[in-house]
């Protein structure tokens, strides 16, 4: 049975195929085709440890043949949640030659998120890692699989015995008969996850078709070569490290990715200086420890030639240190998991470059940027980004009710945020419309953190807002209205952590107040709440 998912019209997907965006392959023709060109050149260096393009291939197969053995195919789904390992890529390249299709969790994310994708998706497989903390042992597992009758075979890194060993299973040679059978180029390959504004974490269904596009055109403008050493620092899942190029399309173009825990400079200076990385993708938060830490440290640099900056607003006096302190090329990106990405390019005017989040894609991105009355606004006005194209969806999984509301009658995606056209065509961002606050590009859902909040006992009316953050751009402040006065912030956030809640949706601050200001209409008045912050003319409260 194949994965549901929304369609693009039938006169859309011929145009689409029609100007070459769409080749009907399946992702897996990334590793493919560079098993036959260069199979000895490097594709992935993780700490140590080196892999070829054959040898990916091979430990790809190697899953893919365990998973078909299993019974396992097209029509099924995967919840993977793997560190920035080499581990992440090859487990990737096995679902999609399995037919499997996954949703990568992030390392971050805890039981009520990974509980939330699993009662989405139905899935049959779990690949995880000991290393996390909800998965150390099997309680959770155990939890999970009452919850989900399909969920039948788990795999694990760091596992020691039996089949639930994934190191093994990539090891072991495959069954003679395997021949890779991925979905078909327009059926569901993967989820994305959604950085929304409402309660319930949203997927993303991306096809071959739309997802390989944006892979192939994003290598063509960024200029990714066989000679390309990528540095992977921001959560391998997400989809600027993925694909924007990322690390997909470092493979297309047959280079190489070196994988890294984390963007702390110590840890990738180290690792650029050793591996001559030449390009990189950060958040503006990273980029601002980097400038920091190339003060004292300038040499190890020396090889990387480009500098990715996106996930966040990026203030124009960083990005006009980024050329004069590390030493490399600026390119801005704005994009996301739904689907339009923006490129400044490499031959832009610096100004551009500088002060604008560049231009989409696709001749085919469809741009709208409207004002309150759904009305378009002339260039250098700011407006709600309204998108269609050939790599961004049409809907949700299996989500009636957010589509209503995201998707208009033509069917463009009204992504929540405020931007304007520039003279040359750029897009510049602006704000958001949507309740959503982006922490060093980690999108938090207010919504979401609300709700839980509410399910403290003594919690009458709950409200999270935005403080502006010099370091992470933005962070997070809850209003609590509590039914007593001796209820302590300490007690809401290990009220959160119960909850299975992800470390960065934690508010980093807690105030009490009396009672929250409404709209006209009778709702929170968020602006109102964000004003007092700004003023710093807090009612009485106590802080985390």
């Amino acid at each position: 049975m194949k994965i549901p998912y929304t369609p693009w019209p039938e006169q859309l997907s011929d145009l689409y195929r029609q100007k070459g965006y769409w080749i009907d392959q399946p992702l897996t023709r990334i590793l493919d085709e560079q098993v036959r060109e260069r199979p000895d050149a490097t594709a992935l260096i993780c700490g140590d440890r080196t892999l070829s393009y054959s040898e990916l291939d091979k430990q790809a197969g190697n899953l893919a043949s365990f998973l078909q053995d299993k019974g396992l195919g097209e029509g099924d789904t995967a919840l993977v949640q793997l560190p920035n390992t080499a581990g992440f890529h090859v487990v990737f390249f096995g679902l999609l030659k399995a037919g499997v299709a996954p949703v990568n969790a992030l390392f971050s994310h805890r039981a009520l998120e990974l509980s939330s994708y699993a009662d989405q998706i139905k899935p049959k497989l779990l690949i995880a890692s000991r290393q996390h903390e909800l998965f150390a042992n099997d309680h959770f597992i155990s939890q999970l699989q009452s919850e989900q009758p399909n969920l039948q075979t788990v795999l694990l890194a760091g596992e020691e015995n039996g089949e639930k060993n994934l190191t093994a299973v990539l090891a072991k040679e495959g069954s003679p008969s395997f021949k890779p059978s991925p979905s078909p180029a327009d059926a569901v390959a993967f989820f994305q996850l959604s950085g929304g504004s409402t309660g319930t974490p949203k997927l993303i269904p991306r096809t071959h078709n739309d997802y390989d596009y944006s892979i192939r055109a994003s290598a063509e403008i960024c200029k990714v070569t066989p000679e390309t050493r990528f540095l992977c620092a921001l959560p391998a899942g997400h989809n600027f490290p993925l694909s924007s190029p990322g690390a997909l399309g470092v493979f297309h173009a047959g280079g190489s990715v070196v994988m890294t825990s984390s963007p702390e400079p110590l840890i990738c200076f180290e690792q650029i200086r050793k591996h001559q990385v030449t390009m990189a993708a950060l958040v503006p938060s990273a980029v601002q420890l980097w400038l920091e830490h190339a003060e004292k440290d300038s040499t190890s640099l020396a090889s990387l030639e480009l500098l990715q900056v996106g996930g966040a607003s990026f203030a124009e006096t960083l990005a006009r240190s980024v050329k004069t302190k590390l030493g490399c090329q600026l390119q801005q990106v704005f994009g996301m998991a739904e689907g339009l990405v923006n490129y400044t390019r490499p031959d832009d005017p610096e100004e551009q470059i500088l002060t604008s989040q560049g231009r989409p894609i696709s001749p085919d991105d469809e741009i709208r940027i409207l004002d309150e009355d759904g009305t378009e606004v002339p260039d250098g006005q700011a407006g709600a980004l309204a998108t269609r194209g050939p790599y961004t969806f049409r809907g949700y999984f299996l989500s009636p009710e957010q589509n209503a509301k995201a998707f208009d009658q033509d069917g463009f995606y009204h992504s929540g945020d405020l931007v304007m056209k520039t003279a040359e065509g750029n897009l510049r961002v602006v704000g958001r419309i949507k309740d959503q606050i982006n922490r060093g590009g980690e999108k938090v859902a207010s919504e979401e953190v609300e709700n839980l909040l509410l399910r403290h006992e003594s919690v009458r009316e709950a409200a999270l807002v935005a403080i502006a953050d010099e370091r992470l751009g933005e962070k997070s402040c809850a209003f609590i209205v509590p039914d007593h006065s001796d209820l302590k912030a300490i007690a809401l956030k290990r009220h959160l952590m119960d909850l299975g809640i992800a470390q960065y949706k934690l508010p980093d601050r807690i105030l009490f107040i009396d009672q929250m200001p409404l709209t006209a209409v009778g709702k929170i008045d968020k602006k109102a709440l964000r004003n007092q912050l700004a003023a710093k003319a807090h009612p009485t409260a106590l802080t985390a």
